[in-house]
């Protein structure tokens, strides 16, 4: 699976939710975000990693990551994390899930507010959550979800709920 499958999952999406008949024209910000210019209050979001897709769509800004774990080089958490999320993470056993469900928040959060990761990715401030938690902060709404093999997260400056979990389609 990849990008087309993607952009095909959007599209169904917005034809069950939105009644929607066919993707509307997308447009790409400066900072390269995304949107449907015809349809500026209907927002989207893609991710993909390893086979697995997720798809936001909703009235308010958001953006969703997901990633499949693999282990990676030894010293990326000290990298990527700032020292209060690096205490979180070595409390947590310093394991690869905890990594990677940090680092989703962080890429749903960039993606939601359209700059895209053009900063030290550990001045990108989260919430402290595990899969199944949702927190605030800074006036964006964050849940993360994880299973055995990945983790993913969602971020929205809205008021409408996030989803509880993901819906699998296959």
């Amino acid at each position: 699976m990849g990008s087309g499958d993607a952009w095909a999952l959007l599209t169904r999406l917005l034809e069950e939710r939105f009644g929607l008949d066919r993707l509307p024209r997308v447009a790409r910000t400066g900072a390269g975000k995304p949107w449907f210019p015809e349809l500026p209050r209907l927002f989207f979001n893609l991710s993909h990693s390893g086979g697995l897709i997720l798809c936001g769509v909703g009235r308010a800004p958001l953006g969703v990551d997901i990633e499949r774990l693999r282990p990676r080089r030894p010293g990326l958490a000290r990298y990527v994390l700032s020292e209060l999320e690096f205490a979180w993470f070595q409390r947590r056993g310093g394991d690869w899930g905890s990594l990677y469900t940090l680092w989703t928040l962080k890429e749903a959060k960039v993606k939601c507010l359209g700059t895209g990761l053009r900063q030290a990715p550990r001045t990108v401030t989260v919430p402290l959550l595990l899969p199944g938690q949702e927190g605030e902060l800074e006036g964006l709404r964050f849940r993360a979800y994880g299973g055995v093999d990945w983790r993913a997260a969602a971020c929205t400056a809205g008021n409408e709920p996030l989803p509880e979990e993901i819906e699998w389609q296959i």
